[in-house]
């Protein structure tokens, strides 16, 4: 255990998080998400799974560590929904919200499915949460600490 941070980092998160550089792309997505074969062409191929949460509560603990891309117009996209690419599901507002409260006047950008996938694919690793709901796909970019 360590002092002063959020309980659902785990190890191997807080691993990922601290060897990621500025640009990198954390994959962040839900259950139904083939995450294991996306995670395999990411640049570390790895695979964190933290079954049993909600969406929201690990991307705040994740924000609540995680440095967000300021120099990028688009640091955080989501997964659109197909065939209704405006649409916002409830899961992904739960985690807008997460950011508003992170890193306030950020929006999220949307992604088609398979350029989700690409994108994904590109990325430093995935994290899998055991969220059940679909379109819980992000892509975090992770930016610098002034300093």
């Amino acid at each position: 255990m360590l002092k002063g941070l959020h309980p659902l980092l785990s190890p191997d998160l807080l691993w990922v998080l601290a060897a990621m550089g500025h640009g990198d792309d954390l994959v962040l997505v839900d259950a139904n998400h083939p995450a294991a074969a996306i995670a395999r062409s990411t640049a570390t191929g790895r695979l964190v799974t933290l079954p049993g949460l909600r969406m929201a509560e690990v991307a705040a603990a994740i924000l609540s560590v995680l440095p967000i891309d300021d120099f990028e117009p688009a640091p955080v996209r989501r997964m659109e929904v197909v065939g209704a690419p405006e649409d916002l599901p409830a899961v992904q507002g739960e985690v807008q919200a997460e950011f508003a409260r992170a890193v306030p006047g950020l929006k999220m950008q949307g992604l088609e499915r398979f350029a989700f996938y690409a994108a994904a694919r590109a990325g430093f690793a995935v994290v899998q949460v055991g969220d059940a709901r679909p379109y819980g796909c992000f892509l975090l970019r992770k930016g610098v600490i002034a300093g």
